[in-house]
């Protein structure tokens, strides 16, 4: 190993090990090694910080960087268990999951498993939470994947049940109980009001949206989440609706993605053609289905 990557190694153990509580840099690691010394030895005092201060403002600027965007990814979280609760969520899981990669957008990666292994941080509106979890890493998804060619209404035309339709990268589909589509928009417009009085205003309203959506019996909610022109949109998917475009994005063959949409479907044998016709015209209109 070189002396240079061997230095690299040892500034970011150092600059990327989790703060203390009080949001200071620990004086010795949870592997045994001094953060004193490794200061000295690769930084050296000025007249007014030691070696060690020089450090730990590196290490906090790079905590306070995941911090704020683990919060900007996860506003309705935070609504819904408390401003306390999410600090502490936040510095659990940022922890045990440290960010992997060159990019902050994928913090949030692991945090919905993670959370089923640790519901205490999400109690006592548990599933209202993995809800909000759940759309806003989908709201995340949709927002950066990739955009595929869209198919043209000739191969459209010249599809049959043996043919795999590709759909958009960006396209994810969630099965909910609670209406966190809606809750998330009110809680990311009152956020972004012009005309809040206060902070406390805006929280005690905050509140209130959060407590009318978990006080609702909870149902079984179908959604789409889609990307049109850099904007995400959430759509509301009837039961058959959903079933077919889940098999569609796992890569089930159109028949069968059919038979499964109507499995237990209200919907009379003589209008499924029709209604087939008007699913498709909708979803190429949405551009969707790509090549």
């Amino acid at each position: 190993m070189s002396e240079l990557l061997e230095l690299q190694r040892r500034v970011a153990a150092a600059i990327m090990h989790p703060l203390t509580k009080s949001e200071t840099m620990p004086r010795r690691r949870r592997d045994g090694v001094s953060n004193e010394s490794e200061a000295e030895a690769f930084i050296k005092p000025n007249d007014r910080l030691s070696s060690f201060e020089r450090l730990e403002i590196y290490n906090r600027q790079y905590w306070f960087r995941l911090y704020s965007s683990f919060e900007e990814d996860f506003p309705g979280l935070e609504a819904i268990i408390g401003r306390a609760k999410f600090e502490s969520l936040m510095r659990d899981y940022l922890t045990d999951h440290p960010s992997r990669s060159f990019s902050l957008r994928n913090l949030g990666s692991g945090l919905e498993s993670w959370l089923s292994e640790h519901p205490s941080y999400i109690e006592p509106r548990i599933q209202l939470a993995m809800d909000m979890v759940s759309l806003e890493w989908a709201h995340i998804e949709a927002f950066d994947a990739g955009e595929n060619p869209l198919l043209d209404p000739d191969d459209l035309a010249s599809i049959d049940e043996n043919s795999v339709l590709r759909m958009q990268p960006y396209l994810r589909v969630l099965e909910l109980q609670y209406p966190v589509e809606d809750l998330l928009i009110d809680l990311r417009s009152e956020s972004g009001s012009s005309d809040s009085s206060s902070n406390n205003a805006s929280a005690a309203r905050k509140t209130r949206r959060v407590r009318r959506v978990a006080a609702l019996e909870p149902e079984q909610i179908h959604l789409a989440i889609h990307r049109h022109q850099n904007s995400v949109y959430y759509k509301r998917l009837e039961s058959e609706d959903y079933r077919l475009l889940k098999s569609l994005l796992s890569g089930v063959p159109i028949g069968q993605a059919i038979d499964f949409a109507f499995n237990g479907s209200a919907i009379p044998e003589d209008e499924r053609g029709q209604w087939l016709q008007q699913v498709f015209a909708s979803w190429s209109s949405l551009g969707w289905f790509t090549r």
